[in-house]
């Protein structure tokens, strides 16, 4: 889809999917309804943070604006292209229609295939398209909108948003390099642990299904607030 040559292009359903089980893959449905079920897991500092951008996520739907989020890390490669596709996946789920995820680096590198792998274990279906250093991949949590299409880039790359998105810093590198980024209406930091620093180790597979499960856990909380009312 060229209109997706980056990470974000996407539809997502809407009041036409009248039941939640439809509305995304049935295993992106059990794998989202055991991290609801995990709320109380979430420290309540970021439950708080949560609910503020939760808020401000129901603020513009109300008022029937479309909503952006851009997830940024340093290198757009492993805690943003979860973030991304976890914060689409939840709001699908919760039948919000005018969702649109993206994410982003301070540098590009690639789409981290421990960070794919992950997610594939978690029931995303993911298609690599391209095999070069900087690989294009499909992700699909839903068989109502066109897959996701994910790489890394710089967070101010097309077909990132340029104004008026919500920005959420996902590490606190990225946090303290971009104390403003140019364009967003709102910018949280919700700040994750790397992953990475289990790479090559024995923890490796459980450090990564940690993080997916965590970021998973807080975005099904975070599209549970904001759909509510809605």
């Amino acid at each position: 889809m060229v209109a997706a040559v980056g990470s974000a292009a996407q539809g997502h359903p809407d009041s036409h999917h009248p039941t939640r089980a439809g509305r995304v893959l049935p295993e992106i449905e059990r794998y989202l309804d055991a991290r609801a079920a995990e709320a109380e897991q979430i420290p309540s500092e970021r439950r708080a943070l949560l609910d503020e951008i939760a808020a401000d996520i129901r603020t513009r739907l109300s008022a029937g604006q479309g909503v952006s989020l851009l997830f940024v890390c340093t290198h757009n490669s492993r805690r943003s292209h979860i973030s991304q596709v976890w914060a689409a996946a939840a709001a699908a789920r919760e039948g919000l229609g005018s969702v649109r995820t993206y994410s982003g680096g301070t540098e590009s590198t690639a789409f981290n295939p421990r960070a794919v792998a992950a997610l594939q274990r978690a029931g995303l279906r993911i298609e690599k398209t391209t095999d070069d250093q900087n690989p294009v991949y499909h992700v699909r949590y839903t068989e109502h909108a066109p897959p996701l299409t994910c790489f890394s880039k710089p967070f101010s790359a097309a077909p990132n948003p340029t104004a008026g998105h919500i920005a959420v810093m996902v590490c606190s590198e990225a946090d303290e390099a971009c104390p403003v980024v140019p364009g967003a209406a709102a910018r949280y930091s919700l700040p994750y642990a790397d992953p990475k620093r289990s790479d090559g180790t024995p923890q490796e597979t459980a450090a990564y299904d940690e993080r997916c499960a965590q970021i998973a856990r807080e975005q099904a909380y975070l599209w549970s607030r904001a759909a509510a009312h809605q």
